[in-house]
């Protein structure tokens, strides 16, 4: 259910872009502060509505993450349950990504 820093930044690297989604579901001022480049911003707190968008897109591949990574696996257990099969929570959030990964991403 949950995915690394270090294999999210592979797939990110290695797949076809069309085919990998990847979710911010922290709140808009928390976007402002930074985000993984080319996520989408879908708030948690719209989150049960705003999959909708994605029902004819089940093959994708979603990686979900928030500040720490607990919201991420809200939103990647209610996907899942609407048939999400390929959804993942990214582990320890963006905070563990600015840790691992991208230093240049503000920690907050």
């Amino acid at each position: 259910m949950e995915i690394s820093p270090s294999k999210l930044n592979d797939w990110m690297n290695k797949m076809d872009p069309s085919l990998l989604q990847i979710i911010d579901c922290r709140e808009p001022d928390e976007w402002e502060i930074c985000r993984i480049e080319g996520s989408k911003l879908i708030p948690l707190s719209t989150f049960a509505e705003s999959i909708n968008q994605f029902k004819d897109s089940k093959s994708i591949t979603f990686v979900i993450y928030c500040h720490h990574g607990i919201r991420s696996l809200h939103a990647t257990h209610h996907m899942k349950s609407k048939g999400f099969q390929n959804t993942y929570s990214l582990s320890g959030g963006i905070e563990k990504w600015s840790c691992d990964i991208d230093p240049t991403i503000p920690r907050y």
